[in-house]
């Protein structure tokens, strides 16, 4: 198997993860991390051929990777993932909500659907995956940790402002269902990824985002792994005291303001 660069070999041996968005970018990322630290990870998004291919990729690199199609938006597909886990003795204790997706335009163009849409999948679809995490896990007196994959945008996003709303209500939320779950042994936290490096990026136009990397505090774009090792860190036993906060990994964006 490929060890970390960063922890120790079987850091996460034993444990199972459930990664939404697991296919591409920072859910591959942060699945192959967890897989590489020894965790049984299972790969959820839409597109089934991408995911089985990703599967396949790690499952090369000696980590154990199941795939399974899913739409978070969509709360009966969200069970039937569970109860079909459950059946199968396969009930993560670690899940990454990774899935989400905004485009961006000015605010008056953004219609009452295509704003419905954003919040849908980003805010509605985390909390139906975190439900669901949740009322299966508890019962059983295992301990869970769960992961939220949010957005820098903490002083505005004026061309995103859909993604940024419902962001912002993961956040609170995360907030809230620590303070509740955490005497029934469930950490939750979020992670606030600043412009990251990966094939998403094309559709803003690469030259752009390069130039935009170079602004920076950093002055460079952010890599997959850097959010994976975030992740790896909140769900190793390092992070065990840590609920209820929000990890910014961003080279430093949140400090250049809104007009940016």
């Amino acid at each position: 198997m490929n060890l970390s660069e960063i922890f120790a070999p079987g850091l996460l041996a034993g444990r199972r993860a459930l990664v939404t968005g697991g296919g591409t970018g920072i859910g591959l990322a942060i699945a192959r991390e967890l897989g590489r630290l020894g965790a049984a990870v299972t790969l959820a998004a839409r597109s089934e051929e991408r995911l089985e291919a990703a599967a396949r990729d790690l499952r090369s690199a000696g980590i154990d990777a199941k795939a399974r199609k899913l739409n978070i938006r969509k709360d009966d597909e969200v069970t039937a993932l569970f109860d079909a886990m459950v059946a199968a003795n396969e009930l993560p204790d670690i899940l990454i909500n990774n899935a989400g997706g905004q485009f961006v335009a000015d605010p008056l163009e953004v219609s009452a659907n295509g704003f419905r849409a954003v919040v849908d999948l980003n805010l509605q679809g985390t909390w139906q995956m975190t439900r669901a995490f949740a009322e299966r896990l508890i019962p059983t007196g295992r301990k869970g940790t769960i992961v939220n994959i949010v957005l820098s945008t903490f002083d505005g996003s004026p061309m995103m402002v859909h993604s940024a709303a419902a962001r912002a209500g993961v956040v609170n939320m995360t907030k809230s269902l620590a303070y509740a779950w955490g005497p029934k042994g469930i950490t939750l936290n979020s992670i606030a990824p600043g412009t990251i490096d990966t094939d998403a990026l094309d559709a803003y136009g690469r030259d752009a985002m390069d130039a935009w990397g170079k602004r920076l505090p950093v002055a460079r774009l952010g890599a997959p792994d850097e959010i994976a090792w975030a992740a790896a860190f909140l769900c190793s036993p390092a992070g065990a005291y840590i609920t209820g906060t929000t990890l910014i990994v961003d080279g430093g964006q949140h400090l250049m303001g809104a007009d940016r």
